[in-house]
Order: structure tokens, then sequence, then C-alpha cells
């Protein structure tokens, strides 16, 4: 029978024979050093995974030197993280060394492990994307650029994990990291009625918009935006041409904090609005960077051991987190949604 291309291939024809051999049957887990991962096995088996850090998107001459270093000290296997990060499985601790300095030698850091900051994880951008607000590649190299230190080192208060999405539709994780950067328009679609005419299903047009923004306009053949229902998601774009979204001069970036995926010591939570709006100034982004390295920084300086950053906040509460930050509270930062309910707060106490 012909083998069909439905959906993604198994997995475990490509987990190491380590992994196979022991799965399910792990006894513990040691971080050995940043950036190096030892686990151990009921049987006594050992595997080593070294992390490393990576762009996202990547050329072919890149992946090739990756694979030399798999084939010749791993067997050929390596994994991607879902964070952009690469992982080199080897069950001899002799292999560790040599693969950290084939890395070196790439110019590829060593680290994200533990306390650490890992690689962020981001969407798209100008390279690929038809609505950014803003780059992606771009600012998580100027932001990994300035927060270098912190990968390559595990003595942080706790994990950090952020996040970069072009666009409000965010297809990064920026809804449940520490940080995010999220790109955002502030302006509602420029209509093109020609475009829209020739290449739109008016009736998929209108259902697209989330809010209810976008009617039937039978006059001009086309459609008509109710401007204080568009909140700016783009999404009109992707169903025709015609509805513009993209403002170079109007544009720009958000921050936001205090989410994460992880159930340890509380539960998983959303990110929260802190910095509303942040010019797009490439290719370095410097307000960008200041306002992450200053949110950092400040996390590092109070937190206890073990705090992520959003229970530090919970811990000191928010007004004391605008406070230590510099950060000028805005009423763009008030949570306004009406089916909100379980997220509004409730309590009459404030932190000062």
């Amino acid at each position: 029978m012909a083998k069909i291309d439905i959906g993604p291939p198994d997995y475990r024809n490509f987990l190491p024979p380590v992994i196979k051999e022991n799965y399910g049957k792990w006894k513990y887990h040691e971080l050995v050093r940043p950036g190096v991962l030892k686990h151990v096995a009921e049987s006594g088996d050992e595997l080593y995974t070294i992390r490393v850090g990576s762009p996202r998107l990547v050329s072919v001459d890149f992946i090739r030197n990756i694979c030399d270093i798999a084939d010749k000290y791993c067997k050929g296997y390596l994994r991607f993280t879902s964070r952009n990060n690469i992982e080199f499985l080897t069950d001899d601790a002799a292999n560790v060394e040599p693969i950290i300095e084939a890395c070196r030698a790439l110019g590829l850091p060593v680290g994200g492990t533990g306390r650490s900051i890992s690689n962020i994880v981001h969407t798209q951008g100008w390279i690929h994307c038809h609505t950014p607000a803003s780059d992606a590649s771009g600012i998580v190299k100027a932001v990994m650029d300035d927060l270098y230190e912190y990968f390559e080192r595990d003595d942080l208060p706790g994990k950090l994990r952020i996040a970069m999405a072009c666009c409000l539709n965010m297809c990064g994780a920026a809804h449940c990291s520490d940080i995010a950067i999220v790109g955002v328009h502030r302006t509602p679609p420029v209509l093109d009625h020609e475009i829209i005419r020739k290449g739109a299903e008016i009736p998929s047009l209108v259902a697209c918009c989330p809010t209810g923004a976008i009617r039937p306009d039978p006059k001009n053949k086309s459609v008509a935006v109710k401007e204080d229902k568009c909140m700016y998601c783009g999404n009109c774009y992707t169903m025709s041409p015609g509805m513009q979204i993209l403002d170079a001069k109007n544009d720009g970036l958000a921050i936001m904090v205090g989410g994460k995926v992880s159930n340890a010591r509380s539960y998983p939570s959303f990110s929260r609005l802190v910095i509303p709006f942040l010019p797009n100034n490439p290719p370095r982004w410097p307000e960008v960077t200041e306002a992450v390295r200053n949110i950092v920084e400040t996390w590092v300086k109070h937190a206890r051991k073990g705090e992520r950053l959003g229970e530090w906040i919970e811990r000191i509460g928010w007004e004391r987190f605008f406070t230590l930050t510099n950060i000028p509270f805005s009423d763009k930062c008030i949570d306004d949604y009406i089916f909100s309910r379980e997220t509004f707060r409730t309590s009459a106490a404030f932190k000062y």
C-alpha cells in the first residue's frame, strides 16, 4: 500500500536509542551547568543535552553546520525547542565539552537552561507576514544582544521567558510569557474599493472581523469600516489586500509582563499590559531594548529565589511594580474587556 502524506511523521522514529529504550523510565535529571542537562534513567543510562541559542530563521549552510556537529558527536541526533534553541543529545559524557567547543567555534552561545533567559520565541515579522506592526527577527536580535549575558548564566531568581509577536493576532507565545513584546496597529485599515471589488468575497470579508466593525457597502459594491469598533488586528487584510492596515507612522510596540505556562508554585497566567506604546525605530529598537532590560534588572534585584516575574509582581503588587520600574501608569493598562470577569481585580486593597 502506498504511503500517504497526511500529518507529521511519527516522532518515535526520530528518537535517539537511549530515549527509546528508557521511554517513561527516567529517574531524575540535573542541571550540570548553564546549557547542559543530564537525565538519568532507572536502568542507569545517561543522556546529556547541550542547549544552544539559535536564530529562528536560518540558512541551509547553518543547518548543515549544526548537522555536522550532530553527526560527529551525537550519532546524528539533535532537536529544536519551541523557543528556537538547538539541543544536541548524546549518551557519552566525553562528548559534552567537544560539542560546546564546536558550537562556540560557530559563534553559538551555550545556555538557556535553569534560572536563565531562554531564547526568544517570535513570529514571522517583516520577512514573511503580511500584517505585522513591526519586525520580529530584528527586535529579537536587538533584545537578545542586549541581554546576552543572562543566557549564559543561571543565577537569576527564576527562569525567564520572553516572546515577540509582531501584531495582535499573536502567533507567538506572547500571551503566556514573562515578558512579551507585541506589535500594535493604532489606525483602522485604509480601504481600496477597487481591489476589494475585484478580489474579495464580501460575505467572508464582513464575517472575518472579530468585533463586527466591517459592514457591506452596496453603493460602492465594497465594505465600510465602523472605526469606533475596530481593534486594529489586521485580520481583514488577510481576507483582502484592499484593507491595508500597515501604517509606518503610527504602528509601534507594546510591552506585556507576568504570563507563564508553568503551574509550579502558582497557576498559569496571562500577560498584562504595562507599556502601551513604544516607537518603531529599526534597526536596533533602542526604546524597546531599554524597556525590557529595565524590567529584567528590576526583577533580578528585588525578586526572591524561585520567583517568576509574574509571581514577584503578584507578591509586591502592581502598584509597587510600576513604582520600582519607573514605568508611567496609563489608562490603557486598565482591563476593560466586558467578558473578563475572572481577570478583573476585585480587591479593594492597594500595595504601594
